[in-house]
């Protein structure tokens, strides 16, 4: 089966897709997009979440065919070219990304949420990144990271 997906803004095309591949396969593998982690394949942890037509969805759960014709952004497409999107800046600032496995996840449910709340409380913030694990952090590095992206989007910095 052949895949033509915008994945980032631009048409990307992949052959010979096996029935059961998954959409985070394709990505990592077929179209050379390591950002998005394979960590549970379960849908648990949240290190491979994506946009897919601007939804959030767990990359591992989405079968590679049900890409064909639609849009999906990785955490490498939130950025401008070399210049890190604000929530992947704050995410470096804070110290949040630790061993990093669980960080693009992260990144792209904070990104969502503040395209939503764009001034979250705490409360919100939790809820929002409640399906991402991480073993590192302790959540407090995450949580900082959110409130100061949400700071500088919303212009008044730190």
């Amino acid at each position: 089966m052949r895949v033509t997906a915008t994945v980032n803004g631009h048409t990307r095309q992949a052959d010979d897709i096996w029935e059961g591949e998954s959409l985070l396969y394709l990505l990592r593998e077929r179209l050379g997009l390591p950002g998005s982690k394979n960590a549970c394949e379960q849908g648990e942890c949240g290190s491979c979440t994506v946009y897919l037509d601007g939804v959030p969805v767990c990359a591992c759960l989405v079968a590679a065919g049900q890409a064909e014709g639609r849009s999906i952004v990785t955490v490498e497409g939130l950025a401008a070219g070399d210049d890190l999107h604000p929530v992947q800046q704050a995410f470096v600032r804070t110290g949040a990304v630790q061993c990093g496995f669980c960080t693009p996840g992260l990144i792209v449910a904070a990104h969502d949420l503040l395209s939503r709340i764009p001034t979250p409380t705490d409360p919100q913030i939790r809820e929002a990144l409640a399906g991402n694990l991480c073993r590192c952090t302790g959540y407090e590095q995450v949580m900082a990271a959110v409130r100061l992206a949400a700071r500088e989007l919303s212009g008044e910095g730190e």
